[in-house]
């Protein structure tokens, strides 16, 4: 079975342009947590969220000049290992941004919306999902090593309901998250706008100019957001 490794990343900000400032994993024998100096400054709008000030960080390595990043690049790079995080799209750039690109990845945020096949989660939100479905763990939010903990128990609930749904062992469970991992997201519903609570296939039927609408601003204003642009050409695809 191969090394499953938890992981989550505090940065400068959510943009293509910031920084790692904190990296936290945890490995069936081992758990690490340590702070950077980011290639820029922390804003306030991001301390104010993970709590981290340029005072923190001031005193410590860049990333890639620390001593344990030939060890984290080793251990993440292994073919062996999987990488496990939520919305793994945004913590994997920020460490290929530092050179280290795992092989292998499981991202929980897309696993939990590809099982939610009836829409029943308002939010797939990793702090929503915690209080949701009543994990219960001792652990602080939008710290790395505190998200890490919550992300590891939403793991093992996702792991085993895939297995327990599909009748899967162990290994082909992990096969299948990876490959859900791998693809964008099919969203179900709006969440916000005109049609706030209509499922996607409900308004392609009743209101397909607006998932026309809605896809070309997308592509203009945010090619990055794979799921929504993923969702809306499947949904336009099948009335043409």
């Amino acid at each position: 079975m191969k090394q499953i490794i938890f992981f989550d990343t505090e940065t400068t900000g959510v943009n293509a342009t910031d920084f790692l400032c904190q990296l936290a994993y945890k490995t069936s024998d081992e758990t690490f947590c340590e702070l950077y100096k980011p290639e820029i400054k922390i804003p306030a709008e991001a301390s104010a969220v993970h709590h981290i000030t340029n005072k923190m960080v001031a005193n410590k390595p860049k990333f890639q000049d620390s001593p344990s990043y030939k060890k984290i690049k080793n251990l993440f790079e292994d073919e062996n290992s999987i990488v496990v995080a939520h919305n793994a799209k945004f913590d994997l750039a920020i460490i290929e941004k530092e050179g280290i690109i795992p092989i292998n990845n499981i991202c929980t945020l897309r696993v939990a919306r590809a099982i939610d096949k009836e829409n029943k989660l308002p939010q797939h939100k990793l702090q929503f999902l915690r209080y949701y479905l009543n994990i219960e763990i001792q652990a602080t939010a939008h710290d790395a090593m505190g998200d890490v903990l919550v992300l590891e128990k939403l793991f093992e609930r996702l792991f085993e309901k895939i297995k327990k749904d599909d009748n899967l062992s162990d290994e082909e469970a992990l096969e299948k998250m990876v490959k859900i991992s791998s693809m964008p997201s099919l969203l179900h519903a709006f969440s916000f706008g005109k049609h706030v609570g209509k499922t996607v296939e409900e308004v392609a039927r009743i209101d397909p100019g607006y998932l026309k609408w809605f896809l070309d601003t997308k592509e203009k204003e945010n090619p990055e957001d794979e799921d929504w642009i993923y969702t809306l050409k499947h949904h336009l695809g099948k009335l043409i």
